[in-house]
């Protein structure tokens, strides 16, 4: 089914139960701990033994050779995997790595080998017994040292108008450098897969956000047919983008698996999450506004430098300015530095997070040195069209979330003389930022059954993150057909089920729920042709079909079987007319200690426009903890690189510091009403990362507002302000 902007009414228009706030319907297995996670399917693999990855010691170099004598020899140990026994492997298509090294090592934790054994601990004792010895290369592991050869990406490069020239005359100019640092996922499930051959077959009950791209990266690797390849992940413990592509935990248990004949079971250790598997860049972003003594901007310049293994692609931060603001002169460049780190790639919000903490700081910045209001500044420079592409947005409300949020949090109480509120020990203070996040949509397929017994199937490869997937679809089906909730059985993440669009980019819900939209679309074709009604005039409600005067029980329809349709939902025609986005406003009131610089957030909110909400209840708690997330990138999370071997040495959650329950005071989420036609039928877009692009940014334009010192390189710690705090007296 192609989508096009409904020219008639839409039965998910009726909001029976679409949009309605609706708790979660697999909260009570999360919650009674009877949900089945990837390491949890006992019962599929009776006899299934246990893997332990060797991670390589080093960061670049060679493997000179492997000793495995000890290691075979020691208790319950059954066969190792290496590159000498795992045969060609490809690369995946979205890995920049190979996922089993050897004898090239290109990164620190790179797995090097499996030890297979009967038991978890003896799998775990044998591998330490695994002697490698190694050629180690210079290694550049430091984005600021390498920053002037790091490669331009032109194909993400924009211009428009005569830049230079226009900030060259600008009255009022800001030309700040910001640095944001990198950042671990650090989900809570780690990584984690059963194998499980049968003949030429494989299954793997893995945790992954993807998996028709993961079933496609496996089959790649293992150069085996896709066809021969299942993947199942109904729950999945966290996601945050490191779960988007298949990583060695998968690989080396299906080879584990094929190596010795039994279904092999592989986690990763919490180190190697944060060293194997893939982070969020360092940037170091420069961005210069120039302005009228109006406010109004007349140049906006926003360089990025990122880093990435060879051939990686980079943290496209341009991608938080190019939307942002009604500007005639442009320019928007990235570049990316090679650094023998792991892999760079995908976490939440990939550009336009970390992209926002530089931006809107920067316009906090030039709002200063104006004397202006910084909501005012923005309302100055808001626009209806995309700066670069010159098209229309679908729809755009982020003013109207600031003027919403402003009366809601009293933002007519902030002083703007920073360092000029106190109370008590602490310096007090309020900051504003602006949250804008690409709305893309992907072709999205679904099944929906009508059982005889009045039950609704729906099924599909679309995965549940955490995000209430299982609930959104649900609830589409449910509006669609007009039967209670309570009649709708959601099957995920099993790749013999529909292709989906997945969990990640903020396309999940909105691409998922209207290929359930499209399969019910079909199916109720199918049963008002089973009714001999017809199907361009009828209705669903209650359990019943009515077309007219006539009206029939749902459940005839099904007098001699149950009624199955499949739906497909692309969006080939979308966005060539308009540009589709997610817009809000985010504010934080903190203090910081007078004495130590020490920073507590006070209360955060966030007014949020994404068209149609469909779950209020699962969209609120999907902003919270974007919300929660950008307060750690602000105030404490920082990977730090051991410069020695080039590993990340906080690489547990003792010493990689996110924020926990004391950090975390009062948070409130509004959404504005409405819809967006032309997003797709479903008249709505994602949220899943609207909320963490712009928070960070608050914070820093909050503390300074509280203490007159402008912190540039996040994250910003009592050591960072200290120095030019205000006197105490």
């Amino acid at each position: 089914m192609d989508f096009q902007k409904p020219a008639g009414p839409n039965p998910i228009d009726q909001e029976r139960v679409i949009g309605k706030p609706t708790p979660r319907i697999d909260g009570p297995l999360k919650t009674t701990g009877t949900a089945t996670y990837a390491y949890e399917w006992h019962d599929v693999a009776p006899g299934a033994v246990y893997g332990y990855i060797v991670g390589s010691a080093i960061a670049k170099g060679r493997v000179r050779s492997i000793d495995l004598r000890a290691a075979k020899k020691a208790s319950g140990v059954l066969d190792i995997v290496t590159y000498k026994t795992a045969g060609d492997l490809g690369l995946g298509n979205f890995n920049t790595a190979p996922l089993l090294g050897g004898p090239e090592i290109v990164h620190y934790h790179q797995a090097v080998a499996l030890v297979v054994a009967e038991t978890f601990e003896e799998a775990r004792a044998a591998a330490a017994l695994v002697k490698v010895d190694y050629a180690k290369d210079e290694a550049d592991y430091v984005l600021a040292d390498n920053r002037d050869s790091a490669e331009a990406k032109d194909n993400r490069a924009a211009e428009v108008g005569n830049y230079q020239q226009a900030f060259e005359t600008a009255p009022v100019k800001i030309d700040a450098t910001y640095r944001t640092s990198p950042h671990a996922h650090a989900m809570m499930e780690p990584h984690a897969t059963i194998a499980k051959w049968e003949g030429d077959k494989l299954t793997l009950w893995t945790s992954n956000q993807m998996i028709e791209w993961s079933r496609q990266d496996v089959a790649k690797t293992l150069g085996i047919s896709p066809e021969k390849v299942r993947l199942i992940s109904p729950y999945i413990g966290g996601g945050f983008g490191g779960k988007l592509f298949i990583r060695s935990d998968a690989i080396l248990a299906a080879l584990g698996a094929r190596q010795v004949g039994r279904a092999v079971k592989v986690t990763l250790p919490r180190p190697f999450m944060f060293n194997n598997t893939v982070y969020r860049s360092e940037t170091i972003q420069r961005v210069t506004l120039g302005a009228q003594e109006d406010g109004t901007l007349v140049a906006l310049g926003h360089e990025n430098w990122s880093a990435n293994l060879p051939d990686g692609g980079p943290e496209e931060s341009t991608l938080a300015s190019k939307p942002a603001y009604g500007v005639p002169n442009l320019m928007a460049r990235v570049k990316v530095a090679t650094l023998h780190l792991p892999e760079a790639n995908a976490m939440r919000a990939p550009g336009d997070m970390p992209g926002s903490m530089a931006m809107e700081a920067a316009i906090d910045e030039l709002a200063h040195e104006l004397g202006m209001d910084p909501i005012e500044l923005r309302r100055v420079n808001d626009t209806d069209a995309h700066p670069v592409s010159g098209k229309p947005f679908s729809r755009r409300k982020m003013m109207a979330s600031f003027d919403e949020g402003a009366k809601r949090f009293g933002w007519d109480r902030r002083s703007a003389t920073p360092a000029s509120r106190r109370e008590g020990d602490e310096w007090i203070g309020m900051g504003c930022a602006a949250a804008i996040r690409g709305a893309p949509v992907m072709t999205s397929a679904a099944r929906v059954t009508l059982r005889p017994d009045g039950q609704v199937i729906v099924e599909t490869d679309m995965t549940d993150i955490g995000t209430g997937s299982y609930t959104i679809l649900a609830q589409t089906a449910a509006e669609m057909l007009g039967v209670p909730l309570d009649r709708v059985d959601v099957r995920l993440g099993d790749s013999d089920f529909p292709v989906s669009a997945g969990s990640g980019g903020q396309w999940g819900a909105n691409s998922s729920t209207s290929g359930v939209y499209a399969a019910c679309v079909n199916l109720r074709k199918t049963i008002a042709e089973t009714l001999g009604i017809e199907a361009d005039d009828v209705s669903f409600a209650d359990g019943a079909v009515s077309a007219g005067s006539e009206s029939y029980p749902l459940a005839e329809a099904t007098s001699k079987g149950a009624l199955t349709a499949d739906g497909n939902m692309n969006f080939k025609g979308r966005g060539k007319e308009h540009e589709y986005y997610t817009f809000g406003a985010h504010f934080v009131e903190l203090g910081v200690d007078a004495y130590t610089a020490e920073v507590r957030i006070r209360r955060m909110l966030a007014v949020c426009d994404i068209g149609r909400v469909f779950n209020p209840v699962s969209a609120r708690s999907q902003v919270l903890g974007g919300m929660t997330m950008a307060v750690g990138a602000a105030l404490l999370e920082e990977l730090h690189v051991d410069p020695r071997f080039g590993f990340f040495a906080n690489h547990d959650l003792a010493q990689y510091e996110v924020p926990v329950h004391a950090d975390i005071p009062d948070q409130e989420v509004v959404f504005l009403e409405g819809t967006d036609p032309l997003s797709s039928p479903m008249k709505g877009n994602g949220v899943g990362e609207l909320g963490i692009c712009g928070p960070s940014a608050a914070v820093a334009n909050a503390v300074f507002n509280a203490t007159g010192v402008r912190v540039r390189d996040y994250p910003i710690t009592m050591e960072k302000l200290l120095p030019e705090m205000p006197p105490i007296a």
